[in-house]
């Protein structure tokens, strides 16, 4: 069955490694039928949740109208989400930040966006891998909270200029993740 895949990117580096891997994500989905869409949130105009609890009074997801009301629709229609990333200062970037704040606005008005499923694709400059604890753990209990269905994690080490990532295999464990939706 096709299915409607929300891509949501977090880097401002349109040719760094998690674009490689989103790329080659974005291209194993469409190969396989689903349709994709995506939203690199590094180039939008995304405010940080008010907390407000005003979400969807005005008809649009935010009553402060940035990007992310272009952003929810897509997300409510969804059948996955997958979210790339490099870790920055040990945890998700602020780029995207402000979107999964956002998310906020679905539970304020109780429309559930459950049964999703999700998936992560993260880097970082170091070999540790538990350096990504600060990108995946929040994104694993964001999955829950959401009662999403975590698919899969690429969490590749040991990058940091462009094109590290070709040293890796992470290109080919994005693809891969394709396989699981």
């Amino acid at each position: 069955m096709n299915k409607k895949i929300v891509v949501i990117t977090g880097s401002p580096r349109k040719n760094g490694n998690s674009f490689a891997m989103t790329d080659a994500f974005i291209r194993a989905a469409e190969q396989k039928g689903h349709s994709v869409t995506r939203f690199d949130a590094a180039m939008m105009n995304l405010s940080g949740c008010h907390a407000c609890e005003t979400c969807f009074k005005t008809g649009k997801a935010c009553s402060f109208d940035d990007d992310f009301n272009t952003v929810a629709p897509a997300i409510l229609e969804a059948d996955a989400v997958i979210f790339s990333m490099p870790v920055y200062w040990y945890s998700i970037p602020g780029q995207i930040k402000n979107l999964i704040d956002k998310l906020y606005s679905f539970f304020v008005v109780n429309k559930d966006i459950s049964g999703k499923e999700c998936g992560l694709i993260a880097c970082c400059e170091e070999e540790d891998l538990s350096i990504m604890d600060g990108v995946r753990v929040p994104m694993e209990r964001t999955a829950a909270l959401l009662r999403w269905r975590m698919i899969g994690e690429v969490l590749i080490p040991g990058v940091l200029n462009t094109g590290d990532i070709d040293k890796t295999d992470g290109c080919r464990q994005a693809a891969e993740l394709a396989e699981k939706i």
